[in-house]
């Protein structure tokens, strides 16, 4: 049995977006003929929003290794408040010492907190390690250069130049790259010539069956977000500025919709906008609504809610609907839990988003883009109609495109490009 060890700083409890690959991973390595353990950052360390739920999922056979951090009250003194800088120091230790106590035949980096994917170069060097990183986002990237201050991260004058710094000390001697976009690798490729001549493979998140019976076993525990007077379409996700020309086709057919059903009961959802700690989030998206005189349909909830809570609301939803950025490279980590619920979709992307193929495979009836699908507006209006009038019909998604998309499916798809790598 070859094993790997993984790097994934966020881990349950911790409800962390780039947590989800390895989580859904975990009970699927050893049938494809690899045993991981797992080093994460301890969860006290972190403010991300905890999930006790999201143990369950796990196995109990899988170790789990912690590493330290050092306090984000000391580091925020100097403007270092990422989690993966703050531990950078505790995982060199703790894993240095693993790797020599264990044989380990690969480093897996799956996360977006990429500073810790510059250790896979030291521990290559010194113990002989190859190691692969995990592009679930950019890592350096230009996306955020020309626009508005207000528009860009905290802090990115130094992300940005640290970013430039470290990605190609990780990339120099990467041995594999998995992405859930080929352009996030063409764009490395290019940057970094040598990459062209190691593993890459674009894996995208699966969908995760046994999550659907926990979330309906814990139904209970949730709070109901949803107005039960009203018929509610429902998006559980980031929002930003780069959402907007997604939305503003939305709120501009809703606009025209409630002038002229000015009696319809009908509201939109954005449900965890916003990354900030509970209670200090900026709304991104209600600004919009108000800029198209239909706040009053709209809800904008920035505190990020616990992804079992997350699944029971998109359950409880008349519709759900799923907004791209307005880069062409994204793609949205959330596409398969959604499509897996069986509920109507709305999707509104860019054109040359990777995700707009995924949607034509499981022919999704009402995926289209803000630049390149005719008459847009009229179509959302169409598809606001179906939904008011009760004249949706459950769609018909093609399960066997699905299938291809299931967490077993990708975890054989990763342990393949692992079996090449050594």
């Amino acid at each position: 049995m070859k094993r790997v060890l993984i790097i994934s700083p966020y881990f349950p409890p911790s409800n962390a977006a780039d947590m989800q690959r390895v989580r859904m991973s975990l009970p699927y390595f050893k049938e494809f003929g690899w045993e991981a353990e797992v080093v994460t950052v301890a969860p006290e360390y972190s403010d991300m929003v905890k999930d006790e739920l999201l143990l369950q999922s796990l196995p109990s056979s899988i170790k789990i290794h912690t590493v330290k951090a050092f306090p984000q009250k000391l580091t925020s003194k100097f403007g270092l408040g990422s989690l993966a800088l703050r531990s950078l120091w505790f995982y060199k230790m703790k894993v240095s010492q693993l790797l020599k106590q264990g044989k380990f035949d690969l480093v897996y980096f799956s996360t977006t907190q990429f500073p810790v994917s510059i250790l896979g170069r030291y521990w290559k060097k010194k113990l002989g390690v190859p190691y692969v990183i995990d592009m679930q986002d950019p890592w350096h990237s230009d996306y955020y250069k020309d626009k508005p201050k207000s528009q860009q991260p905290k802090k990115y004058w130094f992300s940005y130049r640290l970013n430039k710094y470290l990605e190609p000390i990780a990339m120099k001697a990467v041995d594999g790259l998995i992405s859930v976009s080929e352009q996030y690798i063409t764009d490395l490729q290019n940057r970094y010539p040598n990459l062209k001549n190691i593993l890459a493979a674009t894996i995208t998140f699966g969908a995760f069956e046994p999550d659907n019976d926990i979330a309906l076993n814990n139904a209970h525990r949730f709070p109901a977000l949803l107005d039960k007077q009203t018929k509610n379409m429902v998006y559980i996700g980031r929002g930003g500025a780069d959402m907007h020309k997604a939305i503003k086709p939305v709120f501009k057919a809703l606009a025209w919709f409630v002038k002229n059903n000015p009696e319809v009961k009908l509201k939109l959802y954005f449900i965890g906008t916003c990354y900030a700690a509970s209670g200090s989030g900026t709304a991104t998206i209600m600004p919009l609504a108000v800029e198209h005189g239909v706040e009053n349909y709209v809800v904008e909830i920035t505190d990020r809610i616990s992804y079992y809570h997350t699944l029971i609301t998109l359950q409880q939803a008349d519709a759900l609907f799923m907004p791209g950025s307005d880069d062409p490279k994204y793609t949205a980590s959330k596409i398969y839990p959604y499509l897996f619920t069986g509920k109507p979709l709305l999707t509104i992307f860019n054109s040359q988003s990777p995700a707009m193929k995924v949607f034509e495979l499981c022919k999704a009836e009402y995926a289209y883009s803000y630049d390149n699908t005719p008459l847009l507006e009229e179509k959302i209006l169409a598809f606001v109609g179906l939904l008011v009038n009760n004249a949706l019909e459950r769609p018909d998604y093609d399960k066997n495109a699905l299938q291809q998309y299931t967490a077993l499916q990708m975890t054989e798809k990763q342990c393949k490009l692992f079996d090449k790598v050594i």
